[in-house]
């Protein structure tokens, strides 16, 4: 029996080592595939696309925001792993009548390790945690050196399409954007703010527009209708999951962010 607390400082009590979890965040389930944990892995979202043949051999359970409670109870569960930004807060009562639920809150990198190290030793993966946490750590401070002569350069970064939605402060996309010295017009404003792209050039007339591949399918239309609003911009699709997957996933987004500062050169 053992008593620990979760990312926003719920009082959680195991039993055991949990040996049956279910996943409702997508980056964390590729976080529990990358620490070895497929077998112990038996319930995933539909969005959790990563690695791609979990969904064939694991049971989904519906969206982020809106779960089968009764395929979850089926599958006997003895963790539930949440996300405090993937998932809505008023699940958690459903849930916790199947299982312990774990919620994890994650705006900064430092976070994002701090939660591979907790599960690392929640679920007796202490060595593969360490390991993933030493070669982030490892690929962080190498994109630091890089990144240190580059220019900072204003963008925006859009998440959502009518309404416009953006990435604010208080989230890990910002955070990303500080790293790679891109000046969010928008961090005064919190989370993810509504806005009006008439209103663009006088909010800080972004030198990039980022446009991310996640949670809304931007078109080339709305990228041209954005950028009339704006003196100079140019327009990125972005990597969503670069930009907002905390975990194991940060492995890959250091080299992506490298890619993209080499092609926004070509156009400055």
């Amino acid at each position: 029996m053992k008593t620990v607390k979760d990312q926003i400082g719920r009082e959680i009590t195991l039993k055991s080592t949990p040996k049956r979890i279910v996943s409702l965040v997508p980056s964390q389930t590729e976080l529990l595939y990358d620490l070895a944990l497929e077998n112990e892995l038996i319930g995933i979202t539909k969005f959790c696309i990563h690695p791609y043949h979990l969904k064939s051999v694991k049971t989904v359970i519906g969206g982020t925001k809106k779960v089968d409670y009764e395929k979850i109870k089926a599958l006997k569960p003895d963790f539930i792993l949440c996300n405090k930004e993937e998932n809505a807060y008023d699940m958690l009562p459903e849930l916790e009548k199947i299982a312990p639920t774990y919620f994890s809150d994650v705006n900064t990198i430092q976070q994002a390790v701090d939660l591979i190290l907790r599960l690392g030793s929640l679920l007796n993966r202490r060595t593969e945690a360490d390991n993933l946490a030493h070669k982030i750590e490892f690929k962080l401070n190498d994109f630091k050196q890089f990144i240190a002569d580059k220019p900072t350069r204003k963008v925006a970064y859009f998440i959502w399409a009518k309404p416009w939605m953006v990435a604010g402060n208080d989230t890990f996309i910002n955070e990303m954007l500080e790293l790679n010295k891109f000046e969010n017009i928008y961090a005064n404003m919190s989370r993810y703010p509504k806005v009006e792209i008439n209103k663009i050039r006088h909010e800080g007339d972004p030198e990039v527009l980022f446009l991310s591949s996640e949670p809304f399918p931007f078109k080339d239309e709305h990228a041209m209708e954005i950028a009339s609003f704006t003196n100079r911009s140019i327009t990125v699709f972005a990597d969503g999951e670069m930009f907002s997957w905390p975990g194991s996933r940060m492995l890959l987004a250091f080299d992506y962010f490298k890619e993209l500062h080499k092609k926004l050169e070509s156009h400055f």
